[in-house]
């Protein structure tokens, strides 16, 4: 829990110029800042008696940046100094930086073997504290047209239909697509339910004319394809 510095921290306003991060960061480029300096930035302000930076360094050792992913904007904004604004836009952000980690050079990602599919959703989806469903909508040429998410769901399970998942394939106009979702445990071994909803989706997309090429499970840092097991 985040509580008061007996200390009384100094404010940004009282550091040397280059210390400030915003500052540093004009001067130098992102890459000179730390994660603290970073947070600072979006939180923008701290309290009347803790600097930002020091509420940015109280974060980070409370949650780290893959716990503060985790959290939800209540979840978040009930922290003291942060509040439902500030919230936003710290998630805001580190959703945009994961989605930019899953992207590769260029506008158009072909996947071309389970790997290219893990690698494209693992930092998206390894540090989500839920089950997340995803659908890799593919073209002829195995480009990917879009990733929806079908389904969220508690700590260990997701619902997924198969009309709403094939409707987003349909919509457009895909190919064939790829099933993903991830085991917030850490452990991508597939379950007998994981199995049984593959079988029923390609069974539902077979009749549709949509190939589902492949289920790949996100652990935290691994993957297993059902392709590659043999399952598919």
């Amino acid at each position: 829990m985040i509580t008061k510095n007996p200390v009384r921290s100094l404010m940004i306003k009282e550091l040397p110029e280059s210390e400030r991060p915003r500052e540093k960061m004009m001067q130098k480029g992102s890459q000179a800042l730390s994660e603290a300096d970073l947070l600072a930035i979006l939180l923008r302000t701290g309290t009347k008696k803790v600097s930002v930076k020091m509420l940015a360094e109280e974060l980070l050792a409370q949650y780290g940046i893959n716990g503060l992913g985790g959290l939800t904007t209540q979840e978040l904004s009930k922290v003291p100094g942060i509040g439902v604004a500030k919230a936003v836009t710290v998630l805001a952000g580190i959703e945009l930086g994961k989605r930019l980690s899953s992207l590769g050079p260029g506008e158009k990602v072909v996947v071309r073997s389970p790997q290219d599919a893990a690698h494209f959703m693992m930092g998206r989806l390894r540090y989500e504290a839920k089950e997340h469903f995803i659908v890799l909508l593919l073209s002829t040429k195995n480009h990917i047209i879009a990733a929806p998410t079908i389904s969220i769901g508690s700590l260990n399970a997701s619902v997924v239909h198969p009309r709403e998942l094939f409707r987003e394939a349909v919509n457009y106009a895909a190919a064939s697509v790829i099933l993903i979702h991830n085991h917030p445990s850490g452990d991508p071994t597939p379950s007998q339910e994981d199995i049984a909803l593959t079988h029923k989706l390609a069974d539902a997309g077979e009749l549709l004319g949509i190939s589902v090429l492949d289920h790949v499970i996100i652990g935290d840092g691994k993957y297993v394809s059902f392709k590659e097991k043999g399952i598919l």
